[in-house]
């Protein structure tokens, strides 16, 4: 497979010649940056652990050499930044026995560009290799620039294909700002409490961004943890690691439905909730 940038890799943990490495991928999550997918997707990267017949597939779209970076990782370049993330994205696909995993090398001023087809293009060349049944990607809320435009990349790539190609989810997941806001009818659970040492591990893998000033690993199993305390008062927890997520499906079912309006029916729905929960004690 030929991808737009010529830094861009394929990676295959376990060997399998790439065509059949990608056509067995049933759980897809296509992120920003190294670590999101181990962030926001979980729940598919363990819903396949060690499951022949379930595969996850990662893909990662930007190259990593805008990252923060103090302590031990304040001398280095962007260019040696850029090989650092890709080498531990490269290790938590090994320990995570995905399928594949994709790393694009887009530099993130152009995922951010309105309309930047070249994301778009290789995306879709993924996506026509594979009938993934569930794809996690940001969601529509999220707060991060570069997260919005691989949102609305993937949205776009799927589109293009036949509608026998869709996935039968698409889910937006959690990163740059959480989905407690949403009312629990509208929010998709997603349990990410099984192999807490693994989710350690994977998270634990990013050392460039934990050491270099982010604890993203400790912040992550904090608010995973507050989803499933937090959900109801009145029950005991079913769970003990959840990861919220929103329902994208209807933007791919609907090719003419707008992501603008999706998101704004939640923030209205939000609002009232909040509202006439005030009024109903006046």
């Amino acid at each position: 497979m030929k991808f737009t940038q010529p830094t861009a890799e394929l990676f295959i943990p376990d060997g399998m010649p790439a065509d059949q490495a990608l056509a067995r991928t049933t759980h897809l999550a296509v992120g920003a940056h190294q670590d999101d997918l181990e962030f926001m997707a979980l729940h598919g990267i363990l819903e396949c652990y060690q499951k022949p017949d379930l595969w996850f597939t990662g893909v990662t779209v930007t190259d990593g050499r805008g990252s923060s970076r103090i302590h031990e990782y304040a001398g280095y370049t962007d260019d040696q930044m850029q090989a650092a993330r890709k080498h531990e994205q490269r290790k938590a696909a090994f320990v995570g026995e995905y399928a594949a995993m994709a790393q694009l090398d887009f530099p993130s001023a152009g995922v951010k560009t309105a309309g930047f087809r070249p994301v778009v293009e290789d995306l879709r060349r993924i996506l026509e290799s594979m009938r993934p049944k569930v794809i996690y990607t940001h969601n529509l809320a999220d707060k991060h620039d570069t997260h919005i435009g691989v949102v609305v990349a993937l949205i776009e790539a799927l589109r293009e294909l036949p509608p026998g190609r869709h996935p039968e989810k698409l889910y937006g997941c959690e990163v740059w700002r959480n989905l407690d806001w949403m009312v629990d009818e509208e929010k998709v659970l997603l349990d990410a409490s099984p192999r807490e040492n693994l989710s350690a591990a994977l998270m634990g893998i990013f050392d460039s961004q934990i050491s270099g000033g982010k604890r993203y690993d400790l912040a992550t199993i904090g608010r995973k943890r507050a989803n499933a305390t937090y959900l109801a008062s009145h029950h005991s927890d079913n769970a003990r690691m959840l990861e919220y997520a929103m329902d994208l499906t209807p933007l791919i079912r609907d090719p003419k439905s707008d992501p603008v309006a999706l998101v704004e029916r939640h923030l209205q729905r939000f609002a009232k909730d909040v509202t006439e929960r005030i009024r109903r004690r006046l």
